[in-house]
């Protein structure tokens, strides 16, 4: 029988079959050995196949051709990525500009991988009740900033009554997956949306203001006017993966429009001759925080940083 996979705890899956069933399901060994470089050779939201045996135990024997999905590099040094969500529509990054605060080269090395894999990208800046007038300017001055390259996004609280209403038609009839830092509100926003307490929630720690990890595991949660919304663990860093130095000027929109302008078509934008980018930095037209986000991509060959 054909099913989706609604949830992942590493060990086992719960999918939501054809029929309206919901079952507990194992992965096949062998699905292991086909030389797929990831921690989870099955994610939430794949579409998948399931052998229900006579003793009622169920096996994933096989997964449908995925129409996108979206990866990070993965903690386990033995692997090179771990699957976010596959088969979606759009992606929403949680963002906070206090409590804790959300750092640009994470917001834009997200974006970049959203780009790479064809995901379109919302930012969703939380906790704005939180905001003194310094806190107001930047969320300002982020939002302008993500507005000029093509990102859209919505300010709230989740705390307020109103969040559903500003949500609703983000999220309506669409597969969202909602990510970000653990503590920015993740599972208080999908709260609100849902209408109830579904996912657990938890505090931001008062020495380091940032947040403890509430959420342990990927799940597809309905929406009440159609669609899907996948809560994913809080995550420190986006290592990136699966990209050339060649190609991560492409994932970064403004660079990749004024790097059509350089001299040499594999222009790196690190003091080559005849460089469009550098001049466009220096002049205002490309963000500092961005291109500085471009080169810590660039540079990305440790496997230790950012998770």
């Amino acid at each position: 029988m054909n099913a989706l996979v609604i949830r992942s705890t590493g060990s086992s899956f719960v999918v939501l079959t054809d029929d309206g069933q919901t079952l507990e399901c194992h992965v096949k060994g062998n699905m292991r050995l086909r030389g797929i470089r990831t921690t989870n050779p099955v994610a939430v939201g794949d579409c998948v196949n399931v052998l229900l045996q006579s003793d009622g135990t169920a096996w994933i024997t096989g997964i449908e051709p995925r129409r996108n999905y979206i990866i990070r590099r993965a903690t386990n040094l033995s692997k090179e990525a771990h699957i976010l969500a596959a088969n979606i529509d759009q992606t929403a990054l949680i963002v906070t500009i206090a409590h804790p605060a959300t750092a640009t080269t994470f917001i834009d090395r997200f974006l970049a991988t959203a780009e790479a894999y064809r995901v379109p990208a919302v930012l969703v800046f939380n906790k704005t009740d939180l905001l003194d007038a310094d806190g107001q300017e930047k969320l300002e001055s982020l939002r302008r900033l993500y507005a000029g390259i093509g990102y859209s996004s919505v300010a709230l609280s989740a705390l307020q009554p109103d969040a559903a209403q500003q949500l609703a038609p983000l999220f309506a009839g669409k597969t969202t997956l909602l990510s970000g830092n653990s503590g920015v509100g993740k599972s208080t926003l999908l709260n609100a949306v849902l209408g109830e307490q579904r996912a657990r929630t938890g505090s931001i720690s008062a020495a380091h203001d940032k947040g403890m990890h509430t959420t342990t595991f990927s799940e597809m949660y309905p929406l009440p006017d159609g669609g899907w919304l996948i809560d994913t663990p809080g995550i420190k860093g986006f290592g990136s993966v699966e990209m050339t130095k060649e190609e991560v000027g492409h994932y970064f929109p403004e660079i990749f429009r004024i790097s059509r302008n350089c001299r040499f078509g594999n222009c790196l934008h690190t003091g080559e001759p005849g460089c469009a980018v550098m001049p466009a930095v220096t002049d205002g037209q490309i963000a500092l925080s961005r291109f500085d986000s471009y080169l810590s991509l660039l540079g990305d060959s440790d496997e230790a940083k950012y998770r």
